[in-house]
């Protein structure tokens, strides 16, 4: 076997993932498969013997792509081809999961929904890269800031920036009416854990809702719904507060936080579920309990 077909093999591999990443850049069906077939032509021709995260690297070229395509579109003034339905979710737990691979990275894609396609169309290029390669991806912010050619510390900033567009706390909006429905739906959904109400899940989740911990995502309002109706004795153990400056709930363990969630919201539902309980990545979160 050639060189040229390994790699060829193992970018197949890859292929899903890479798809599901151009999809929420680009939220057009035909442009993804656009992307990741220029992404293999740039790969083809680059020497990679020296990459040690393959399935990482790809993703940043399949970014850098994308960023290109969406600059320029914005410069046309055109509009995405297509809003592509969402994938049928796999099954899935809330609370336990196996470890994530490429799979389930192209399924917690898939599964965001047209919904937050609507929103990212009103984000910048940049932004919209940052918030989809970090917050739907887990890509680092130093990988995030090669491909948008800025420091770690402002890619850092286009995601937050995104991020709060995406779950509603803009500027305009914070401490208004439009935060105040958020805080209600988020009490709404702790009520309904602690009773087990599965219904009462299921009319605060968005269909395409996902939930996502360190370890993998659960997709889907009915999955979702049934692993937070075993999530009731935490529920009322902890309390609501702002999570990196977003509605959210945190369980204290000894005085200290030992988990914590954050909330994304598209048209009063809750859509993305971030599960945070590693110990690390709790300590840098920004805490504030309301």
């Amino acid at each position: 076997m050639s060189d040229t077909d390994f790699l060829a093999r193992r970018f197949e591999a890859h292929r899903g993932h890479l798809r599901a990443v151009a999809h929420r850049m680009l939220g057009s069906t035909a442009e993804a498969e656009d992307a990741v077939q220029e992404a293999w032509f740039r790969v083809s021709r680059s020497d990679t013997t020296r990459v040690d995260n393959l399935g990482g690297w790809l993703t940043t070229v399949v970014g850098r792509v994308c960023l290109d395509m969406l600059r320029s579109r914005r410069s046309r003034a055109e509009e995405p081809l297509d809003a592509a339905a969402p994938l049928p979710a796999a099954p899935s737990t809330f609370a336990s999961a196996t470890a994530p691979d490429p799979e389930q990275d192209a399924l917690l894609a898939d599964s965001v929904g047209v919904a937050l396609l609507v929103v990212l169309d009103t984000l910048t290029p940049a932004e919209r890269l940052a918030f989809v390669l970090h917050d739907l991806f887990g890509v680092a912010y130093d990988e995030v800031a090669a491909v948008v050619d800025r420091t770690p510390a402002a890619a850092r900033q286009l995601a937050s920036r995104a991020r709060r567009r995406v779950q509603g706390a803009d500027a305009s909006e914070a401490g208004g009416a439009g935060q105040r429905r958020q805080w209600e739906v988020v009490d709404a959904f702790l009520a309904a854990a602690r009773e087990g109400d599965f219904e009462g899940l299921l009319d605060v989740l968005d269909p395409d809702v996902v939930a996502r911990t360190e370890v993998g995502v659960t997709t889907g309002a009915a999955a979702v719904a049934r692993g937070a109706a075993t999530f009731g004795p935490l529920a009322g153990a902890g309390r609501s507060a702002l999570v990196d400056g977003v509605p959210g709930f945190v369980v204290f363990a000894e005085g200290r936080v030992e988990r914590a969630l954050r909330f994304a919201f598209v048209r009063d539902r809750i859509t993305v579920i971030d599960i945070v309980t590693d110990p690390g990545r709790v300590s840098r979160l920004d805490v504030r309990p309301i």
